[in-house]
């Protein structure tokens, strides 16, 4: 079993502040060493890094040190990661889901050779990376909130849509074959299905915001329409019929991506009257 760090529990969010006064250890990088205390405190940056790390069936798949031009295995930080189950060195690990939050998963193992694979440098270069395939020593990863998750991959995807045409191509033909998972956690709500009913009868087979027919019909015959809080219950909507509507599935997503607030605005006004 993993000996827990002084005042530090899995699961515990805490600052940089923190992080070095537990582990005696630097603020910057990844990979940060401490001869103090003996250990090696790893970060996944979720937020704001260049590596791919990525949790493929409860064990992480963590991208060494070296943040321009191919990585050497011997170099540094991940000699002495590579080492870890012979060294003495305790190996923990944290991830930062929101900027300059660091949530503590523990201490981690090395369960495999270090394999290389190829992946952006911080100058959006291709160059080869070794990637270390470590698992929690106590436990499984921690459930991680669906909103951050969503928060996260949304702002990889806007760092993706800022590349040029080359960088992009270079990236998506280098991208991991195997795709990171996770588990998340979500709050779910327990809608009423008389008001969603309700909403879909007033509608009468006509999408509340665009004004046209739904697209298609269910088995029944009955016209496919989605129930839609305008104020979203997450941000304190009511669940009734002066707050829902029923939308056709292309301006229903419509609804949860731009946001517009006109379409807001027509909305609440057709429940208004």
């Amino acid at each position: 079993m993993a000996t827990p760090p002084l005042g530090i529990e899995i699961g515990e969010v805490i600052d940089n502040a923190r992080l070095r006064e537990v582990f005696k250890c630097s603020t910057q990088g990844g990979m940060r060493r401490s001869n103090k205390t003996n250990t090696l405190v790893l970060v996944s940056n979720h937020v704001k890094s260049v590596y791919g790390d990525r949790w493929i069936e409860n064990t992480l798949h963590y991208t060494g040190m070296g943040l321009v031009g191919d990585q050497e295995l011997n170099g540094v930080q991940n000699k002495t990661l590579n080492e870890s189950n012979t060294n003495g060195v305790g190996v923990h690990l944290f991830e930062v889901f929101v900027n300059k939050e660091y949530t503590y998963q523990g201490q981690v193992r090395l369960t495999g050779s270090p394999y290389q694979e190829r992946q952006p440098d911080s100058e959006g270069d291709i160059r080869d990376v070794w990637v270390f395939p470590l698992k929690l020593i106590d436990g499984m990863p921690l459930v991680q909130n669906n909103d951050d998750f969503r928060a996260t991959q949304g702002a990889k995807a806007k760092r993706a849509k800022r590349l040029s045409e080359s960088e992009l191509e270079d990236k998506a033909s280098n991208a991991p074959k195997t795709p990171g998972s996770r588990t998340t956690k979500s709050t779910q709500y327990e809608r009423d299905p008389h008001v969603a009913e309700f909403s879909r009868r007033r509608a009468n087979g006509i999408c509340d915001l665009c004004d046209c027919p739904a697209p298609f019909q269910k088995k029944n015959g009955d016209p496919y329409l989605e129930s839609h809080h305008i104020v979203w219950l997450s941000r304190g909507g009511e669940d009734t019929p002066s707050n829902t509507v029923a939308l056709c599935p292309n301006c229903h997503r419509r609804m949860h991506i731009v946001k517009s607030a006109t379409d807001i605005k027509k909305l609440a006004g057709k429940v208004s009257h």
